[in-house]
């Protein structure tokens, strides 16, 4: 009977602990997640949060601005795509939509949106549904207008500067410009700028039409114009592509050609003097240990900047990661294969090649290509930082804040060429691995 109660007593208390463990374990979630929104202070990144950042640079991402830009101190009225200087229109051949009368030009946005230059120091803007908002500028009294102390949100007023933003466009007027942006779909003079001979001209008319260019044949100065393109830098972003994968690719091969004889140092059943083992082990534990981030810096300072400097910076990391795992396939070698090819007389070099090597190929190219992957996307950052690749254009761009369709632009290259390596990647990994599997039967 007491043993009874004794196991009745047990179970009570193994089912309490439980009943506590299930109540306890939300709580210490709840209480930790508490924790890091005070910590991160999230109410005060939600109260700074703009949404109307958000919604200007997601426009920007797939679309483009025509700037038409008006000095008040000058007058000078400059009409241009991006504010690009190659994509700055003719004084003489604006856009249709922006027509010069005597001392004012007047800017059709459409949907009935008007925006109207007076003079050097005075604007209007005509907003259907709203009204026209009318102002001066004066280097002593700042930007002057018309509006009330009610002001939507959509406008934002101080002394100095004025913005509006509506569906048709925005409208800054600050003491030095009054600047009107006009949005649309696309990535314009993606493939010419103005002032190619070729802009503006279709695919057909270039392929099957009279010669445009008569110093060039259509074909050859199209594909010219394209390639060297001011505002897109086609060449450049090509050559900034191949880099960033000639940096991930000579990092992961010099890391796996270094890996791969300090391995059988580190390996048990090749190197029995464990103050060997121990020493080449910890150098692994010390050169993965360290971020390539790191790695990118410390080398950085050492050699400059330069594709190179990712290069080694990847070889590091990477050199202790393989260290690890050839050496533990090492010592998963199958060591009747060694002695068959020793009982031929062959000598040690030739036992590791045709007793070893075999074996541990499949792991080795299995790695070695996973990686090669990962340290394609790898060096992309490790690019930005030490001024090579694809990630220092993207790091300009993003730093300029100006052209972020540039920046999807280069978001989607990058994404490319990652799904290029995977598929690439693929294919070796099949054909070699299954390859010398199916070879060995």
């Amino acid at each position: 009977m007491s043993q009874t109660a004794t196991l009745k007593a047990e179970a009570a208390s193994l089912i309490g602990r439980k009943r506590l463990l299930t109540i306890a374990m939300p709580v210490a979630i709840l209480a930790y997640l508490a924790y890091i929104a005070v910590a991160f202070d999230f109410a005060g990144v939600a109260e700074r949060a703009r949404a109307d950042n958000a919604r200007a640079l997601v426009a920007d991402s797939y679309s483009y601005k025509t700037h038409v830009t008006r000095d008040n101190r000058s007058g000078e009225v400059t009409v241009a795509i991006e504010g690009e200087r190659k994509g700055t229109y003719a004084p003489d051949t604006p856009p249709a939509w922006v027509a010069q009368q005597d001392d004012r030009t007047v800017i059709d946005l459409g949907d009935g949106h008007v925006v109207t230059f007076i003079g050097d120091d005075g604007f209007s803007y005509d907003i259907p549904g709203y009204g026209v908002i009318e102002g001066t500028i004066s280097r002593a009294r700042g930007v002057q207008n018309n509006l009330g102390d009610d002001v939507p949100d959509w406008i934002s007023v101080s002394k100095n500067r004025l913005a509006i933003t509506t569906d048709a466009g925005r409208v800054t007027v600050t003491r030095n410009k009054t600047e009107v942006f006009r949005y649309f779909l696309g990535w314009e003079l993606f493939f010419f700028t103005l002032d190619s001979p070729y802009h503006g001209h279709g695919l057909a008319e270039i392929l099957f039409g009279p010669r445009i260019d008569p110093d060039h044949s259509n074909l050859s100065g199209a594909l010219s114009d394209f390639w060297n393109n001011a505002m897109w830098r086609h060449g450049e972003v090509a050559w900034a592509l191949f880099e960033t994968v000639l940096m991930a690719f000579l990092g992961t091969m010099g890391a796996a050609m270094v890996a791969l004889p300090l391995a059988f140092l580190a390996a048990k059943n090749f190197t029995p003097v464990m103050a060997v083992r121990f020493g080449v082990r910890r150098v692994f534990d010390f050169v993965r240990g360290v971020d390539a981030l790191i790695w990118t810096i410390v080398l950085a300072r050492a050699f400059g900047p330069g594709p190179l400097t990712g290069a080694l910076a990847i070889l590091f990391t990477d050199t202790g990661s393989f260290g690890k795992m050839f050496s533990e396939a090492l010592e998963n070698v199958d060591d009747k294969q060694i002695e068959g090819v020793q009982s031929t007389g062959a000598p040690v070099l030739s036992r590791y090649r045709f007793g070893v090597i075999p074996q541990i190929t499949p792991v080795l190219l299995s790695q070695v290509l996973y990686y090669l992957e990962s340290n394609t996307r790898s060096a992309t950052i490790i690019g930005a930082i030490t001024g090579g690749g694809i990630g220092l254009l993207l790091t300009q761009a993003i730093i300029t804040q100006k052209d972020w369709e540039e920046v999807t632009y280069y978001i989607v290259l990058i994404v490319l060429m990652v799904v290029f390596m995977d598929w690439l990647s693929g294919i070796l990994r099949r054909r070699l691995i299954k390859g010398d599997a199916g070879g060995g039967h």
